[in-house]
């Protein structure tokens, strides 16, 4: 696929909040689209895989997923006619739904190769999927692994901020060199050992 990407925001469980490196990109790149799910609270499979789907098809072209955590696994629900319009996907955090009962209806979690290049972050100590788990997904879903050492959920919480690196990621989906609006993102402060597995 020759056309520029858009990029698709996919947020996790309670939805992405203010200063969230999630909402931060989608604030400063080009025509970032994020998803906006009806129940951010008490998510079922059906209505967040369809409105992820729905926003896809609704895309010009072709779509690099940007999903963090939930959004990571909806993402891989995805129906033929949507994956079909994915060029790749930065997968971080990626949730562990047999791990908390308000995200049980996401189990179980699809193990196929995705048919389009992934980049998939976790973390050594994620409260929220231990980071075996994240390493079994990579290998299942096709996906290069990048292993952040103590990044906690790589949230908010975590100290992630506009996360320079997770940027660099990203645009090593994208053919073409990222747009932004503003200014990139300032520099975080926040030092993170990478180990790529």
């Amino acid at each position: 696929m020759s056309q520029t990407p858009t990029i698709l925001i996919v947020p996790g469980w309670r939805d992405s909040g203010p200063g969230h490196w999630q909402s931060l990109w989608a604030e400063t790149i080009e025509g970032a689209v994020r998803v906006q799910q009806d129940n951010w609270i008490s998510p079922t499979r059906s209505a967040w895989v369809g409105r992820i789907a729905e926003t896809v098809l609704a895309q010009d072209g072709p779509v690099v997923l940007l999903a963090h955590s939930l959004g990571c696994i909806a993402s891989t629900h995805l129906p033929p006619e949507a994956v079909a319009r994915i060029q790749g996907a930065l997968l971080v955090a990626p949730a562990d739904p047999d791990r908390r009962a308000p995200l049980v209806d996401f189990a179980p979690v699809p193990y196929h190769t995705l048919p389009y290049r992934s980049v998939l972050v976790a973390s050594s100590n994620d409260p929220y999927c231990p980071v075996r788990t994240a390493g079994a997904y990579a290998r299942s879903w096709g996906s290069e692994f990048v292993r952040l050492q103590n990044a906690g959920h790589i949230n908010i919480d975590s100290g992630f901020g506009a996360w320079p690196l997770g940027l660099a990621l990203l645009q090593s989906l994208v053919e073409t060199p990222l747009v932004f609006k503003a200014a990139t993102p300032a520099t975080s402060t926040h030092f993170l050992e990478l180990q790529t597995v």
